[in-house]
């Protein structure tokens, strides 16, 4: 069963459960069926015996075998002409003349069960199917009675075939109503089993998804014995996850004063130094403390990507950027439009959504002559939700050599001031996000900011 390879275990066990029923039902029934023909026909032979010893009876009484008077068998079904039910006394090559058969046979023959050449045993009782009178199919029934010198003679009596094979054609019918029944019965209780044994793991899928979505911090509840050691070893990892993330928020926070405080104390001692040392001196600084704020923000942020259980809402962060970057350029009077869906959220930091859509919002503004769209959706790639970030501006925009050109502290374009590191920041973070940042060409004309990043939908 390949084809169930990546399927649910719901669905393995519902197909798996259903085939074998099937199975198990089609083997009882053929049996059931060869049992039930096999019983109908013995039961048929014994009516055949019956009035196969009631004609050897009427042979061995005294007197002329060829002159007693048979088929007394007090069945009117024997006197009714191609009636299905015959009787036939005769001695192996008897004449037809000689030969005593019922009214309903109207002269014709009455097959037998062995060929001539066949040997045969004294006082054995022969069964088989045989064609008779019209084509019908009849059930025979033979026997050898030897009556000594008067000779052997074989009694043989038939009956309608049909009759058996309509009493298992009617039989077939009830068993299969009944098999289909119980199929239906084990096919819904299956599905009710099925539904109940794994309700544990529906619950654990539904707390481990809590988690993931900073809906819980824990997987809580009781479960059982089978699946209670997972759920054990699964809220130990995330207490050891939490453990790491605060011993590398505690040590990033270490380096960053450990590094800052110099820094400060470099730059109140200049004061003392010639004005150009002094400027030097300051600009480097500046310098060394925007690439240790950069490193510290990425050593922080690859310790918190992706981490369970921190989910940020999309929309209150870009409509509070909107308004800041609104005051921040209110001389160039500029449209900032959002539309974000209200399902989009990001699994991962607040402060790191902040930081990337900050960076474009701000770049945007920068360039825009007067319009800046920011928009979000939440799309599907598989089981999984991507938060896809587009900020567009109606700027000059971009050669499309330099798009792919995100490097550190290398500048896009040398017009505007800036450190050289905004594009880059956006692009490292959704790198350690597992996302990406792709610039094109806007339709409003300037430059497209896309931003590819986990997301989940509310």
């Amino acid at each position: 069963m390949r084809f169930l390879a990546g399927q649910s275990i719901a669905i393995r066990l519902a197909v798996s459960a259903v085939f074998l029923s099937f199975l198990i039902l089609l083997i009882a029934g053929l049996i059931l069926s060869a049992l039930y023909r096999e019983a109908a026909e013995r039961s048929f032979d014994a009516r055949l015996l019956v009035y196969a010893t009631d004609l050897a009876s009427d042979l061995v009484a005294p007197g002329d075998p060829a002159e007693r008077a048979l088929g007394s068998l007090g069945d009117p079904r024997f006197d009714l002409p191609l009636s299905g039910w015959y009787w036939q006394v005769g001695q192996p090559d008897a004449r037809p003349r000689d030969i005593q058969a019922s009214r309903s046979l109207f002269g014709a023959p009455l097959p037998g069960l062995l060929r001539p050449d066949e040997p045969w045993h004294f006082g054995e009782i022969r069964k088989g199917y045989r064609q008779g009178p019209e084509d019908r199919r009849l059930r025979i029934l033979e026997r050898d009675i030897d009556l000594g010198e008067e000779g052997r003679y074989i009694v043989r009596v038939a009956g309608p075939a049909d009759e058996i094979e309509g009493d298992i054609r009617r039989f077939m019918v009830a068993m299969s109503v009944t098999f289909a029944l119980l199929g239906l019965s084990l096919g819904v209780t299956t599905l009710l089993q099925i539904r109940f044994g794994l309700n544990p793991l529906v619950r654990l899928r539904g707390a481990v998804s809590s988690i993931r979505r900073g809906e819980a911090e824990r997987i809580h509840g009781a479960f059982p014995r089978d699946i209670a050691p997972l759920a054990d070893e699964l809220n130990l990892l995330l207490d050891t996850n939490r453990e790491i993330l605060e011993r590398a928020r505690t040590q990033v926070g270490n380096l960053a004063h450990a590094l800052k405080t110099p820094l400060s104390v470099i730059v109140n001692e200049v004061d003392h130094v010639p004005d150009d040392v002094a400027a030097k001196v300051r600009e480097q600084a500046a310098v060394m403390r925007d690439q240790v704020n950069y490193h510290l923000d990425r050593a922080r942020a690859a310790a918190l990507a992706g981490t369970l259980g921190t989910v940020t809402e999309v929309e209150p962060v870009v409509d509070g950027l909107a308004r800041t970057f609104g005051k921040i350029y209110r001389d160039k009077d500029l449209d900032i439009g959002v539309r974000i869906a209200e399902a989009a959220r990001f699994r991962g930091e607040r402060q790191d959504l902040e930081e990337m859509i900050g960076n474009l919002v701000d770049n945007a503004c920068k360039w825009a002559a007067g319009r800046v769209a920011i928009s979000g959706e939440v799309a599907r790639d598989g089981e999984r939700a991507r938060l896809v970030l587009r900020v567009e501006d109606d700027g000059p925009g971009l050669p499309e050599e330099a798009r792919g050109t995100l490097k550190r502290g290398r500048r896009l374009d040398e017009s505007k001031p800036g450190s050289g590191l905004g594009l880059s920041i956006v692009s490292d973070l959704a790198a350690l996000y597992r996302g990406s940042l792709d610039l094109s060409r806007s339709p409003l004309g300037g430059l497209a900011a896309v931003l590819d990043l986990p997301g989940d939908a509310a």
